[in-house]
């Protein structure tokens, strides 16, 4: 394998991700198997930095021009998966948004069954930022359960909770109606794993039967129609993550 001619700059799978191509680790995979090159050098590392310089091509195809980095809200509906192709064949969130908007990535998941706010991006980096637990953003849910919940299990989970040898950090519930079957509650936490909050009630022995989620750190659902998508404005944007928004590449 040839280097790359620039000795300084971003890791390879990092440009990648930038451009909205695909996770920088699904890029680390693209690479080990040979589908990205440097300046006409195939890799067989991502452990290459690239410049302005350089020319990336995925598949023998260059990486896009570059373009600012943008951001939206989408109300999820429920029966979509959040995924660009689903081997099932079941309808994804990507074939059902307008097509002007380019190629995009989700920040986080929402499984089949949930609905609400999802926020896109057309910058892979940005979306593993805006990801992490370290970001320190809250995401919270209203979900109708069946079920007793009470004082006690509210104060359980505010504690953490371990579930098949996992460790769940602190968890904040509010009870918002109380009915005779089902309750609506306020769920609060930090980490976003898969199904987390389905995990963690079911923990508690209660049956989730519809999961909204309502705000992903300062971004609100608001009264966003479910299947409509709205541009977050660029100065919104900067204040909110408290830095001019990095760039990425136009697909």
């Amino acid at each position: 394998m040839t280097e790359p001619a620039s000795e300084h700059g971003e890791r390879v799978a990092k440009a990648i991700a930038r451009a909205g191509l695909c996770s920088r680790r699904e890029a680390e995979r693209w690479i080990a198997s040979g589908r990205v090159a440097v300046n006409g050098a195939v890799l067989d590392t991502p452990a290459v930095a690239v410049g302005t310089d350089d020319v990336v091509t995925v598949d023998g195809r260059p990486l896009p021009a570059l373009e600012p980095a943008r951001l939206w809200r989408y109300h999820k509906p429920v029966g979509l998966v959040t995924t660009h192709r689903d081997p099932e064949g079941r309808p994804t969130v990507f074939e059902r948004l307008p097509p002007e908007m380019g190629r995009v990535i989700s920040v986080g998941r929402l499984d089949m069954a949930s609905e609400g706010l999802l926020l896109l991006t057309n910058d892979g980096v940005l979306a593993r930022r805006l990801e992490l637990p370290a970001t320190g953003w809250t995401r919270r849910y209203r979900a109708r359960v069946f079920g007793i919940f009470d004082d006690r299990l509210a104060a359980g989970l505010a504690k953490g909770v371990t579930i098949d040898g996992e460790r769940f950090g602190p968890v904040q519930v509010r009870i918002d109606r109380l009915q005779a079957a089902n309750s609506w509650l306020t769920v609060s936490l930090k980490e976003g794993r898969n199904r987390e909050v389905r995990r963690l009630l079911e923990h508690i022995g209660l049956t989730v039967n519809r999961l909204i989620r309502v705000a992903y750190g300062p971004f609100q659902l608001g009264v966003l129609p479910p299947g409509k998508v709205a541009a977050v404005p660029p100065k919104v944007f900067r204040e909110q993550l408290g830095e001019k928004p990095s760039r990425s590449r136009k697909s």
